[in-house]
């Protein structure tokens, strides 16, 4: 136990370096990092600045924009459902969503496509939530309005057969949240605070723009191209996308969702949330995810898998489960480890395309250097 305590000390004091000195060498703003080890926070690392042209560093209160991390928060939401004898996975969607009947499928009927297949990106939805790519002055940052999605079902078509690959749909997202909504009788927002957020009590965390006594501590988020730093849009509203990408929080309140995901913290407001079997059933594998991006059976070959809106990646011999985001220029993801009570969770606001500085590069280099160094995984 000492050589593993030691060993585990000599880890975080490298981490303590090597973060700072890769975020710099990316040309990152600020970022933040936090580590869960024997189900215990055992690290944090704060670098750079939250707000540049003011100079406001990165610290225990910044909130970042955690984008599609989103989506595992709706994937909870839908088992509490589920539970509670609302809705069963295998439904067809259109039971809840009857305008979903607008759609396209040229693979069969549209009352084929199921619940489970939204959670799992296979009903064969396309990627974006608009149908183009954002990148006008005059085009809107994302719908805000469900009739909006409405008026472009007409023109939506299935891609694939539904169940047959995973291939990661926002707009199915969308869907999802339009079910929490229509049998709780709330806001998405609403019900996720009431539900989630108060429980585990992630009380700085909240939907879209921040309220004006935490705007303060919100980090801008910056965008690199051509090695010209510029900002992204900030205290932005994700619309009608809110259940796939609207979530904001500090580190802190993370912290106590990926120990509720391990199992640990407060049991008593855990249980409140989601029984533990039914969160064991969204990391059982659905879907095998190659390196291509292509899917097979769960019973084939594969590192990478969906489960039911999380994913699950397997390295030396353990089963990391995790989700990442990416939107208004700020990039994140978490990895939890159950059966070692080991987790992590980074996020940093600056996304940059550029040869030298691709940030997306980063991203899966602190990945391999945390599962390496720190979980000791190879």
């Amino acid at each position: 136990m000492l050589r593993v305590i030691v060993l585990l000390a000599a880890a975080l004091s490298s981490l303590h370096d090597f973060f700072p000195a890769e975020l710099a060498h990316y040309g990152v703003v600020g970022g933040s990092v936090l580590v869960i080890s024997g189900g215990q926070v055992s690290e944090r690392e704060y670098y750079g600045e939250a707000n540049r042209e003011s100079q406001q560093a990165v610290d225990a209160e910044t909130t970042f924009h955690w984008a599609s991390i989103t989506k595992t928060f709706t994937g909870i939401a839908i088992l509490q459902l589920r539970d509670r004898g609302l809705l069963k996975l295998d439904d067809p969607v259109v039971k809840y969503v009857a305008e979903l009947r607008a759609v396209h499928d040229p693979y069969g009927p549209i009352d084929a496509i199921t619940i489970r297949e939204l959670m799992t990106h296979s009903a064969g939805f396309r990627a974006a939530t608009w149908p183009w790519g954002g990148d006008h002055d005059w085009e809107p940052f994302e719908p805000t309005e469900w009739s909006q999605i409405v008026a472009m079902l007409p023109y939506t078509e299935i891609l694939f057969p539904p169940g047959t690959k995973h291939s990661y749909s926002n707009l199915g997202v969308v869907f999802l949240g339009q079910i929490i909504e229509r049998l709780s009788g709330d806001p998405y927002q609403v019900y996720i605070d009431k539900n989630i957020l108060k429980p585990l009590q992630m009380y700085a965390s909240y939907f879209d723009r921040a309220p004006y006594f935490l705007l303060r501590h919100r980090a801008e988020g910056y965008y690199r191209e051509k090695g010209v730093l510029r900002r992204a849009p900030f205290n932005f509203s994700s619309g009608i996308t809110v259940s796939n990408s609207g979530l904001n929080a500090p580190l802190s309140d993370m912290a106590k969702y990926l120990e509720f995901l391990l199992g640990g913290g407060d049991r008593r407001n855990s249980s409140d949330v989601l029984k533990r079997s039914s969160l064991e059933e969204m990391f059982q594998k659905q879907l095998a995810i190659d390196a291509s991006g292509a899917s097979q059976t769960a019973g084939e070959r594969g590192r990478d898998w969906i489960g039911l809106s999380f994913f699950i990646h397997e390295q030396g011999g353990r089963k990391y489960i995790g989700h990442g985001g990416e939107q208004g220029g700020f990039i994140s993801h978490f990895y939890v480890d159950p059966a070692h009570g080991n987790a992590y969770i980074v996020a940093f606001n600056t996304d940059s395309s550029d040869a030298a500085t691709n940030t997306h590069k980063l991203d899966a280099e602190l990945r391999d250097y945390i599962f390496a160094h720190v979980f000791g995984v190879r």
